[in-house]
């Protein structure tokens, strides 16, 4: 099971990787957690993520590799 908490914290890495400025759809992902009102801790890395938050990223990388878009 995936927690929105999860979830959150590995769209946040991602979109701070793979983001490619402000106008990038994966720029977008950082608009819409804050409208979630999602406040990372400043410590937040891969490594502090869980193995469910680290499957989730995964996910999201391999899908921008593939050239899927996942900011939108």
């Amino acid at each position: 099971m995936f927690d929105r908490f999860y979830v959150c914290m590995a769209y946040y890495l991602f979109a701070c990787e793979w983001h490619s400025g402000q106008n990038s759809p994966e720029y977008r992902i950082f608009g819409r957690l804050h409208n979630l009102d999602f406040k990372p801790s400043p410590m937040l890395s891969r490594r502090s993520l869980s193995d469910n938050g680290r499957c989730i990223l995964a996910g999201l990388i391999r899908k921008a590799r593939h050239g899927e878009s996942v900011g939108r």
